[in-house]
């Protein structure tokens, strides 16, 4: 038996007809936007909103909890209480993703600086200790120096909640057996009044 082989040129044509021959791969059914449509009882192609939706990313209202700033200034004060549970949030953030770089107690000497890193700045320099709590939110929101910003990573509330904890370990760094009330030292010392 003899195979007939067919000629090239005739092979490539038939080959083009069976490929063009789905027009509706091209011409798929898709609604415009704010185009009227057939598919919806309401002859709109583009549906409402539900009740109470809001756009991503422009909840934030309140310019000091999401910015750290208000207007151009830094924030100086928490624009929330500050818990005992927000600074164990805040550690265990500052863990997370700082303590890499800035050291368990914020020295800026943490494992990636060992391994020949620049060391960030040591959060107990008196530049730090007097800037506003907003410097720390701001710098993790949008970066500083060689530090990336680290909006995408950490929640605005966590960001917070890692500010409290810095400030925590500034005061701890730089506090005196007199600060502490006389009922605590007693306490703290072994002796109940």
């Amino acid at each position: 038996m003899k195979l007939r082989c067919l000629k090239p040129d005739f092979g490539i044509a038939l080959l083009s007809l069976l490929t063009a021959c789905r027009p509706d791969m091209f011409n798929q059914p898709r609604a415009n936007p704010l185009r009227e449509s057939d598919f919806f009882p309401d002859g709109a192609a583009s549906r409402p909103l539900p009740p109470h939706t809001v756009a991503r990313g422009l909840l934030n209202e309140d310019e000091a909890l999401y910015s750290g700033t208000i207007v151009t200034n830094l924030v100086i004060e928490f624009p929330f209480p500050v818990t005992r549970s927000l600074l164990e949030r805040g550690q265990e953030r500052f863990d997370i993703y700082c303590a890499v770089c800035h050291g368990r107690t914020g020295e800026g000497n943490g494992i990636v600086v060992q391994r020949g890193f620049p060391a960030p700045p040591s959060y107990h320099i008196d530049r730090l200790r007097a800037a506003p709590v907003g410097h720390f939110y701001d710098v993790m929101t949008r970066g500083y120096g060689v530090m990336y910003s680290y909006a995408a990573r950490v929640e605005p509330s966590d960001r917070w909640a890692i500010a409290a904890y810095i400030r925590a370990l500034q005061l701890s760094r730089h506090a005196s057996v007199e600060q502490v009330s006389p009922d605590l030292r007693a306490q703290l010392e072994g002796r109940h009044p």
